[in-house]
């Protein structure tokens, strides 16, 4: 009963600035994924080239995600958040004059450096203004406003292909200078977004986090999503269509959207039955079926066949991602501020998005496709592994004065699963730790 009221309360307003703005930033994202392959091999380069441009974007942001975490400690989110979305976006429109293959490689790495920090910042905003009773609901919908711009974005930069392949980085370009002024003048006022002083709040370390499976289990699912969503898939799936499925540009655009529409049609109510049922079923299901479909995609033999896979393992990546952030939300709690947790559970994603487009190019290049697809899915059925030991999570509403953040440890213990019992205790030695420096604070 507690979780149904907290469900009908209605969202902070500031939710639904951060998902209006995701939509805007995902639609220049969709718009530019299609032609950004195609616009690495105009410079004449290899698969491997053409794939580090993908992979150079991530590493940046893997590189970098330490000092995010540390700027949305010192500076708060909104800051870290509008610079990081004003990088991108002057970095997306020196790629559309990049003359040379080095030039839009030192560009897009560029942009994964103010992609980290607007990634982060708003990651723990959602966090922090998110009642504990609708996490996955919030995920689900913040994910699904991401979705939904990159499903209009590849059918738009699909549409733009006439005009050339440096039309849609301008488009991003302006796609997120709206974004920021959306989330400027939407926010400037608001109490919940404004920044904090670091010592008046209680923080999560990472060694801390580290201590929870599930928080575990979540950095080796979002490893492994990474690799194959967010790397492989972007990469790799344009050039399959167009170079062995002998397919155009534009379809190129429809097979990355196809892929956003399985996300977009479970994620919203897998978001809010994992708040009623517990994060672990859902990425359990999420991982086998999007491993599975991954690992038959490159044997396709037509393109209705291939985007039937692409559909079905989007389905099984939205079934997946709002219940692997809301666990993580769990651990961390909406009174705690985990910058470098949040971090770490980003940087474990652009590892694989590094990692997996060089891979699948080596794999591509000496191989085949078949081979490359195979052991990209095969890779995203690891995780769940971590996911059978980790403790179920259903998370609590408050009621009264009871501390509403229920660490994802503390509420396991369903269906016979371990609880790890630590986490109540540590997390009340982080409050007394935080209400020791306020009360030094206060006396100076």
């Amino acid at each position: 009963m507690a979780i149904m009221h907290t469900t009908a309360n209605k969202l902070p307003r500031e939710i639904w600035v951060l998902v209006s703005a995701s939509f805007v930033i995902a639609l220049g994202f969709g718009i530019v994924a299609p032609a950004l392959p195609q616009f690495a091999r105009s410079f004449d380069v290899g698969y491997i080239a053409t794939f580090s441009v993908i992979s150079v974007f991530a590493l940046m942001r893997l590189l970098f995600a330490p000092l995010s975490g540390a700027l949305v400690q010192r500076l708060g989110e909104r800051p870290t958040y509008l610079t990081g979305l004003l990088i991108v976006a002057v970095s997306s429109g020196a790629v559309a004059f990049a003359q040379g293959y080095w030039q839009l490689l030192l560009f897009r790495a560029l942009g994964g450096i103010g992609s980290t920090m607007f990634t982060v910042s708003a990651l723990g905003l959602l966090i922090r203004i998110t009642p504990p009773g609708i996490r996955g609901r919030v995920s689900g919908l913040y994910a699904t406003s991401f979705l939904f711009g990159t499903i209009g974005g590849p059918l738009v930069g699909g549409a733009l292909a006439g005009f050339g392949l440096r039309a849609p980085f301008l488009i991003y370009a302006v796609a997120l200078l709206i974004a920021a002024a959306v989330v400027y003048l939407s926010l400037r006022e608001s109490a919940l977004a404004a920044p904090d002083s670091g010592g008046h709040v209680v923080t999560m370390t990472l060694r801390e986090a580290l201590a929870s499976a599930t928080y575990r289990a979540s950095l080796v699912s979002n490893f492994a999503n990474g690799w194959v969503s967010f790397g492989v898939r972007v990469a790799m799936v344009p050039l399959f269509v167009v170079e062995a499925l002998d397919q155009g540009t534009a379809l190129a655009g429809v097979a990355l959207t196809v892929y956003a529409i399985g996300n977009a049609l479970v994620q919203i109510p897998a978001g809010r039955m994992s708040d009623v049922r517990g994060r672990r079923p859902f990425v359990l299901a999420g991982l086998a079926v999007a491993g599975a479909a991954t690992m038959l995609l490159g044997f396709s033999e037509n393109l209705l066949v291939f985007l039937a896979l692409s559909l079905v393992a989007g389905v099984g990546s939205g079934l997946m991602n709002p219940a692997q952030q809301a666990a993580v939300a769990d651990v961390i709690g909406s009174k705690a501020r985990g910058g470098p947790v949040l971090a770490t559970f980003q940087m474990a994603s652009d590892v694989g998005v590094v990692a997996g487009p060089l891979v699948a190019g080596v794999l591509a290049q000496y191989l085949s496709y078949g081979v490359a697809f195979a052991v990209t899915g095969a890779l995203m059925l690891l995780p769940i592994a971590f996911w059978l030991v980790a403790p179920r999570t259903i998370p609590q509403a408050s009621t009264g004065d009871a501390d509403p953040d229920q660490r994802a440890d503390q509420v396991g213990g369903g269906d016979g699963d371990p609880a790890e019992g630590e986490l109540p205790e540590r997390t009340a030695d982080l409050r007394l730790r935080s209400e020791a420096r306020r009360d030094r604070a206060d006396d100076q």
